[in-house]
């Protein structure tokens, strides 16, 4: 069995445990739900570890077997584009955990009648999507007003980013329905850093956030960082804001026994200013490390020329498969993120998972993930720094394993499917009290 299935199969009874009682039960923080230890019900047959639950809380259990979660997209999002990008799997992978656990699971999607083509790969997740090619000022009318089975019964709504969650609040609103905010990144603080405090996009951003995190039942956030921005801008009670970070797939992120490269660092996201791989190019300059761009973006040909000037040997590599970066990742010396900001990195994460040493920058969202020379380095995003940080990982193969080891031991006892299909449920079932 795989350590992800088996992961979830083994987590349950401690799910339906904490699932008898309140969220807020004193003996429930965040920090026990992240730092709990698993007891196996069955390792021979873990699959019966859920029939076990059932009947030991069966009213707990029950109740969730008669919920249905409303995943909202994020605006103008699609399975389509999800697809297109190559992050169809690992958009899904939870919700496909989640599933079993639930009485029914539908994604609002921004696509057209082509999302409902992927009705075989969601395996019963119902989709609503724009079949009829409505504008977005009525496809909204429709998805409010028009009678709908997902609208009814025992329902959570939840969002998936914070643009387009204002419609999510309104339609949870509209029918008196549990509704669940949650953002992988704060779309505002972004803007902040990258229009200015003063631009009219931080102000629309903020007072979104504002609207959509006051009016929502549970606020859930990737990160301790995230939280405590949402309660102080915000005015936000910190008992109503959850952290449940990113997973990881942990059986295709995984460490692989190959001969590797001594001098091969790899870098993975959107090649725009946010990610400073200009630094990071600089920071190579006129030596002999080969570097690996994973990603496209509006400085790819800047990019290009600054590397040709200062004698940088980078492989473009383009937008990969989402399957295919275990393989690259697994070909590379070190894996760096240099980024001037992030929200909770998913490719640091399967960087980590797949027992590569990685070096980020010394920003809240990544110090957060990394601790300094136990699972990883953090340098500051200039040019001398990472050049220093670089040169001190490569040259130590024992510092490289130690951080390779203990990035990936992190990423098991925190990130699993596992761990999240929990926190997740704890969420949900907290809106049924």
């Amino acid at each position: 069995m795989s350590r992800q299935n088996d992961d979830i199969n083994l987590e349950t009874a401690t799910v339906s445990a904490h699932l008898a009682q309140p969220i807020d039960s004193p003996s429930i923080s965040q920090e026990s739900l992240i730092t709990n230890k698993v007891t196996k019900v069955s390792t021979d047959t873990p699959d019966k570890s859920i029939d076990y639950t059932m009947h030991a809380l069966p009213a707990a259990v029950s109740r969730l077997k008669q919920t249905r979660l409303v995943l909202f997209f994020t605006h103008g999002m699609s399975l389509h584009s999800w697809e297109t990008s190559h992050l169809f799997e690992r958009e899904v992978a939870i919700y496909l955990a989640l599933l079993p656990h639930l009485g029914g699971i539908t994604f609002i999607t921004y696509g057209d009648k082509k999302d409902l083509q992927f009705a075989q790969k969601l395996k019963g997740i119902e989709v609503v999507c724009n079949h009829m090619g409505l504008s977005s000022k009525w496809y909204r009318r429709y998805l409010t007003w028009w009678p709908a089975k997902w609208q009814k019964g025992q329902v959570v709504f939840k969002t998936n980013q914070i643009r387009g969650s204002d419609l999510a609040l309104d339609i949870a609103k509209h029918h008196n329905k549990p509704f669940i905010s949650r953002c992988g990144y704060l779309l505002a603080d972004w803007l902040k850093w990258l229009d200015g405090e003063d631009a009219k996009t931080y102000k629309s951003a903020f007072e979104l956030e504002n609207m959509v995190f006051n009016g929502a039942s549970r606020v859930v956030v990737t990160t301790d960082d995230m939280k405590n921005i949402v309660t102080t801008s915000y005015n936000i009670n910190s008992n109503k804001v959850f952290v449940t970070p990113n997973y990881v797939n942990t059986d295709l992120f995984t460490p692989e026994d190959r001969p590797k490269p001594t001098k091969r660092l790899i870098s993975i996201g959107r090649l725009e200013k946010q990610k400073n791989i200009e630094s990071l190019i600089l920071a190579l300059a006129n030596s002999e490390v080969e570097l690996w761009l994973v990603g496209r973006g509006t400085l790819e040909e800047k990019l290009i020329n600054l590397a040709r000037t200062n004698k940088v040997n980078v492989k473009f590599c383009g937008i990969q498969p989402h399957i295919e970066l275990p393989n690259l990742l697994n070909q590379s010396t070190v894996f760096i993120l240099p980024s001037h900001w992030e929200g909770h990195p998913k490719t640091l994460l399967e960087a980590m998972s797949c027992g590569l040493p990685v070096i980020g920058s010394n920003i809240p969202s990544i110090a957060g993930v990394i601790k300094n020379g136990d699972n990883g380095l953090l340098c500051d995003p200039t040019p001398d720094a990472i050049r220093k940080t670089v040169f001190k990982l490569l040259d130590n193969t024992q510092l490289q394993k130690k951080l390779g080891n203990n990035a990936r031991k992190y990423v098991l006892e925190n990130l699993t499917i596992g761990k999240t299909v929990q926190r997740e449920l704890l969420a949900i079932r907290e809106q049924l009290l």
